[in-house]
């Protein structure tokens, strides 16, 4: 499971559940550089939970989104996640990784809520250098069927996924490279989606531990539709704008505990199951959500840590013309998932 991976060019495909994502990074120069951004709409009920519920119609706007943006790779890296995937920090006896690997599947047993006949599982020593009698292990686990699912996707599209990664691994890696002073202490990486929203915690640059809050634009916007009468494109542009408006105070104050209590609820279980005694020092926010006017404000008060907007282009090298046709501000939120998985590939 490395975290990161370097080819000459990687496209990433980050297939949301209202929006599918392609970022194009180019490695060639030693330093990544961004080259190509796109997106394409995905109908409501076509992608539910990170589920992919009509794969004809899936497959349609993937194919319109590669040749609308000029792609003509046959090889992509993606992502899974949602309730299907888990991400653990375990203990395990030291051994070395030939011989965790064969000991793996009995450990996750032991962790895992999953029938281990339908599970993919990976791992990650955190402390290969350590001399305890215990090593740290970083242990994922996925349902076959959700893998096979985007394999199957792709493959009738005319695509082959080299890599198909964890969307808090993709998430963790444009992190890194963007804020490598925030690799410290225990920070949270919260990502407001569509549908739902991924909390991921970092420990001393670690992603150790994953949560999800049924929470996402979504939800606001139905918010808006149903208790001030508008319509979904009006209740849209007020989720994108700028401004705090009045209209929006109510949810903010409503929606955002909803999510402040699913942060502290995973940050509570974190501090319960380690050893460590350090709480959560601050929190980024990235994913459509992190737009919504006021948000992060409310976050912050509520939870009483600094929150910011993470942005996955502050480090990023950007090629001349990529955003020529887009606003910046709006788009950058975005781009955090699908530049994390465009900066690693399969060797």
């Amino acid at each position: 499971m490395a975290l990161f991976g370097r080819k000459r060019t990687t496209v990433a495909l980050d297939i949301g559940s209202g929006l599918i994502k392609l970022v194009v990074i180019d490695h060639s120069s030693g330093e990544p550089v961004l080259t190509k951004v796109a997106f394409t709409s995905v109908v409501d009920g076509a992608i539910v939970e990170g589920e992919v519920m009509d794969p004809g119609i899936v497959a349609d706007a993937v194919r319109g989104l590669l040749s609308s943006a000029g792609i003509k790779a046959k090889r992509v890296v993606t992502a899974v996640g949602g309730r299907d995937v888990i991400i653990k920090k375990i203990s395990m006896d030291r051994m070395k990784e030939g011989e965790a690997r064969e000991q793996i599947r009995w450990e996750a047993e032991q962790h895992v809520p999953f029938d281990m006949d339908n599970v993919e599982l990976d791992f990650q020593i955190l402390d290969p250098e350590g001399e305890g009698l215990q090593m740290s292990v970083l242990l994922v686990a996925a349902k076959r069927e959700l893998v096979e699912t985007k394999q199957t996707l792709f493959a009738d599209v005319g695509l082959e996924a080299s890599v198909i990664d964890v969307d808090a691994f993709a998430l963790h890696n444009a992190f890194e490279l963007n804020y490598p002073d925030a690799m410290h202490g225990v920070v949270g990486l919260v990502n407001i989606g569509h549908e739902m929203t991924n909390v991921n915690i970092l420990d001393e640059g670690v992603p150790v531990l994953t949560r999800d809050i049924m929470i996402g634009t979504r939800r606001f916007r139905e918010d808006l539709q149903r208790e001030r009468n508008m319509s979904a494109d009006e209740a849209d542009q007020l989720l994108r704008g700028f401004e705090r408006n009045e209209a929006l105070e109510p949810l903010l104050a409503s929606r955002g505990e909803e999510l402040a209590v699913g942060i502290e609820r995973a940050a509570a279980f974190l501090q319960s199951s380690s050893r460590s005694a350090s709480g959560l020092a601050r929190i980024f926010t990235s994913g459509g959500g992190s737009r919504i006017p006021g948000l992060n404000r409310i976050l912050a008060d509520r939870l009483r840590l600094p929150v910011q907007a993470a942005n996955p282009l502050e480090r990023l090298q950007v090629a001349e013309g990529v955003f020529d046709t887009m606003s910046l501000d709006e788009v950058a939120p975005l781009l955090m998932l699908p530049v994390g998985l465009a900066l690693r590939t399969a060797a």
